[in-house]
């Protein structure tokens, strides 16, 4: 511990012990800020958006046991959340899914950094071509560390059994047409208004695709008292500063 502690700032330490108290949900801070490379100003914004309990604590609804290597399994289980929040985007009244998938891309970096480390976008409405028809998924990233597909789906609405067999097909369809010898298995995330965890978990029991359930909200979800503890548009764009300086670190 002594080791991962030298590998941090003094910044770092200071904000950790003046809003985290449980240790260990300091060690697991620690540990993210060592790989993810969070800077002091970031780590704020992780700890307001309580990405601890969103990612580390989160009954998270997936059969990636059942379909994916243990190693893959893990990794790709870390990486979920259980809220999503894109407490960024703002729609008036009742939301359509191709509102809020516009609204994703206008603020896609935004949205990078609630999905997390690793994602890359490869674009939005991505057709597939099966049986002579089209079909067009809502997101389609690749993942650096799982060196895999994943296929993002949105529902403005409670989530359904039917939303696994469909995007079941969509992940047979990325394997076989779009993703290369070398990739992993391509593994989908469904993101849902809402969703009851036993009916999901039934749902995906015998879909032999790796798949994820996971809420999302937007602003217009988020009560009052904690709409105005969001941070505000500069600390965002601080938070986006710090992810590029890390990006271009890397590639000198």
């Amino acid at each position: 511990m002594q080791e991962v502690l030298a590998q941090i700032t003094w910044y770092h330490n200071i904000i950790l012990m003046d809003k985290i108290v449980d240790i260990e949900e300091r060690k697991w801070y620690i540990k993210e800020i060592v790989q993810n490379g969070w800077s002091s100003n970031m780590l704020k914004m992780q700890i307001d958006g309580k990405v601890y309990e969103r990612q580390a604590l989160a009954e998270k609804i997936t059969n990636f046991d059942l379909t994916l290597p243990s190693v893959q399994s893990d990794l790709a289980t870390q990486t979920m959340k259980d809220p999503y929040l894109f407490d960024f985007i703002s729609i008036k009244g009742k939301a359509k899914e191709l509102q809020i998938e516009n609204a994703m891309i206008d603020r896609i970096k935004d949205v990078l950094i609630e999905l997390g480390k690793g994602f890359a976008f490869v674009g939005s409405e991505y057709k597939l071509e099966v049986g002579g028809k089209e079909y067009f998924i809502d997101l389609l990233f690749y993942h650096l560390k799982l060196k895999c597909y994943i296929v993002v789906e949105l529902k403005a609405r409670e989530f359904e059994p039917t939303d696994a067999g469909q995007l079941n097909f969509y992940l047979s369809a990325v394997d076989d047409l779009v993703k290369d010898k070398d990739d992993n298995p391509t593994i989908g995330l469904l993101l849902c208004k809402g969703k009851d965890n036993f009916t999901a978990e039934y749902a995906l029991k015998d879909i032999n695709k790796p798949i994820g359930v996971s809420e999302y909200k937007l602003l217009e979800d988020m009560p009052e008292y904690l709409q105005s503890q969001l941070p505000r548009a500069e600390d965002i764009k601080l938070h986006i500063k710090d992810i590029e300086k890390i990006d271009n670190n890397k590639d000198e």
